[in-house]
């Protein structure tokens, strides 16, 4: 039998189905082969079908996404040097029997602080403040860091990150998807509906078959890499950076697919904001003694990482504040409530957050002013035409989000700036959802006002930031009172300092702070443009897989689009997917996201929203679509 005929998986009696168990078995003892594993050609192969045996042969066990080794990892044992398990997308059947695939193996895990940055005092030595702390590293908008000298981040393609092409994907998909018209017995999943909606994921598989590419999208060539090449960073090396990740929920590896809601902490920001407490616990800009001094020096060094980290022009333009909300009701408070009067108009999208609806519409009951709202289309992309019919001289303000926490899609940002400044209107962009997925570069976007909170891109909660154009922030009077924000005080008279200072009353979120200037670190080794390219993979790799599962529904199609999945499943409430997950491990939103208006313009009331971020690996992904196989075939046994 040749090595290229596989007609011995075919299911007994039908020609062209594949045999689930003869894969299910393959595929299990295939993957179970982690870095540093004793695996035997005789291992590999044994038990398998007849045919099969050759794929037990060292020349046989080299996977066909595996990559030569990356940035960190240690050589391979054996000139066969494969892929980490954890990064190689597993091959289930959508009902295939046994547990969900674990990305973490259990107790397998190095120790985190073998992987911490050099710059990080391990408890046992002195406590010598690293220079990385005070703020004595060059920093700007585009640190080159460890990813200088590699190609573009749009020049990637899935195989850089250990990811399946286009090809090797839809041969993934015609493995995971019953022929059409089998029955659901004989460990089989349902037949795939013929009516299923046709979405720019999907067409992408068959238009690069055809020669073609998708508009909007990277083309993504399955050509060899050379010998030498090196992935911008190694996915399974980042994820031992977060130590949550080896939690166990319910028995199971944590999967943490809730990043759009909050993203989890590298060990650096953790041991960071432990440093301050242990080493320079202090108020700031105050007393002149060493612990102050260093607590001041700290803090200022976290100001200016977010302005490089935004590209923003002076320190002075950098405001610390709780979270993006606080940052909205602040601009709306100051700002606003200064400037706007009865008939004035506040622009907003249909894409809203709550926290980016709520502030204004308390300014429009203040002043009199009027809401107008963007709508979108069918797709949830703003429709232009719509947003520059609202513009008028009225326009004091319009405020939107550069990335839906619901959708994910991303709002034509620059264009959407320039046409309200067209009109003489200021502009907020709230770019909470977008900070951890792709570049802030505020100078670029000409934006009055940008706003995001630190939980979003890898820092502590309770740490935001605002950003204004500096002679903005200084005509604009402040929003609270107290210390810290004043030059001079008298009973007649109060003197406030210039922009930041004047919008930082009282003793600040410090420690925080610094956390948050230690996550910018840990984003700028990597690159952000390297993130956003590998997770942009990934989302079509998971959105393609989630194509298959019967009666699933996604929300929000539009081409250019973060790593944000909204979806429904046929039969089920929401909060119950969210909870036959959590029983597996896995963690996803399920509600209206605080976001009701963009869902009941989609005629719901909740989605299910997995979020993935740059930890996060083809085996997660698998992991959900397995789960929701199994709701939506009725085998409940979550």
């Amino acid at each position: 039998m040749s090595t290229n005929d596989l007609s011995f998986l075919d299911t007994p009696g039908i020609p062209g189905v594949p045999d689930v168990a003869a894969l299910t078995q393959l595929a299990n003892q295939f993957f179970s082969a982690l870095p540093g594993s004793i695996t035997t050609p005789q291992s590999l192969g044994a038990g398998l079908p007849p045919g099969l045996s050759h794929l037990g042969s060292p020349q046989g066990s080299q996977h066909p996404f595996a990559v030569s080794n990356v940035i960190g990892s240690q050589p391979s044992a054996t000139p066969d040097a494969r892929i980490p398990a954890s990064v190689v997308p597993q091959v289930n059947a959508s009902d295939l029997p046994g547990e969900v695939p674990s990305s973490v193996p259990v107790g397998g895990l190095p120790n985190v602080a073998s992987t911490a940055p050099s710059d990080f005092r391990p408890h046992s030595q002195a406590p010598v403040v690293p220079t990385s702390f005070t703020g004595d590293l060059p920093l700007d908008g585009n640190p080159a860091g460890p990813t200088s000298g590699l190609q573009p981040a749009l020049t990637l393609n899935p195989l850089d990150w250990g990811l399946p092409s286009d090809t090797e994907l839809a041969d993934l998909l015609a493995l995971r998807s019953p022929a059409p018209g089998l029955s659901s017995g004989g460990g089989m999943g349902q037949a795939l509906s013929t009516a299923s909606p046709s979405y720019y994921f999907f067409d992408h598989i068959a238009s690069h078959r055809a020669g073609l590419q998708t508009p909007g999208l990277p083309h993504q060539s399955a050509q060899p890499l050379p010998s030498s090449f090196k992935p911008p960073f190694d996915v399974d090396l980042v994820r031992r950076d977060f130590p949550i990740l080896r939690e166990r929920v319910n028995g199971r590896p944590l999967i943490w697919l809730d990043n759009a809601a909050t993203t989890q902490k590298p060990l650096s920001v953790i041991e960071r904001i432990s440093y301050f407490y242990e080493h320079e616990n202090s108020n700031i800009h105050r007393a002149a003694h060493e612990l102050a001094a260093r607590a001041t020096d700290a803090y200022e060094a976290a100001r200016e990482k977010v302005r490089g980290f935004l590209n923003a022009r002076s320190v002075n333009e950098i405001v610390f504040v709780r979270g993006t909300t606080e940052a909205i009701n602040l601009v709306a408070q100051s700002w606003g409530r200064n400037q706007l009067r009865e008939g004035d108009e506040i622009i907003l999208s249909w894409l809203e957050h709550h926290a980016n609806i709520v502030p204004w519409q308390q300014l429009c009951a203040q002043t009199g002013a009027k809401l107008r709202v963007i709508p979108v289309d069918d797709d949830g992309q703003v429709l232009l035409d719509e947003y520059a019919k609202l513009l008028s001289p009225r326009t004091k303000i319009v405020s939107f989000t550069q990335v839906s926490n619901a959708l994910g899609t991303i709002t034509p940002a620059k264009q959407m700036v320039a046409m309200a400044h067209s009109v003489g209107a200021k502009v907020l962009v709230d770019g909470a959802q977008s900070v951890s997925h792709m570049r802030a570069d505020v100078i670029d976007l000409d934006c009055d006002w940008f706003v995001f909170s630190g939980h979003k891109v890898f820092g502590p909660t309770g740490i935001g930031v605002l950003y204004g154009k500096e002679a903005l922030l200084n005509e604009t009077p402040p929003w609270q009172g107290g210390g810290n924000m004043i030059r001079d005080v008298t009973f007649e008279h109060t003197e406030y300092h210039d922009a930041p200072g004047r919008f930082e009353a009282g003793t600040g979120n410090i420690a925080d702070a610094v956390g948050l200037g230690a996550a910018i670190d840990y984003v700028n080794r990597f690159g952000i443009d390297n993130i956003g390219a590998y997770e942009h993979q990934l989302l079509l790799y998971a959105t393609r897989l989630l194509k298959d599962v019967p009666g699933l529904c996604l929300i929000g199609t539009a081409p250019d689009k973060a790593a944000v999945l909204s979806f429904t499943l046929a039969g089920f409430k929401t909060e119950e997917v969210g909870s036959a997950l959590n029983k597996e491990g896995i963690a996803v939103r399920s509600g209206h996201h605080c976001a009701q208006p963009i869902l009941r313009r989609f005629g719901l009331e909740a989605t299910v929203r997995p979020s993935l971020a740059f930890y996060n690996n083809c085996a997660d992904v698998d992991a959900l679509v397995t789960v929701l196989h199994r709701l939506s075939s009725g085998r409940r046994r979550i």
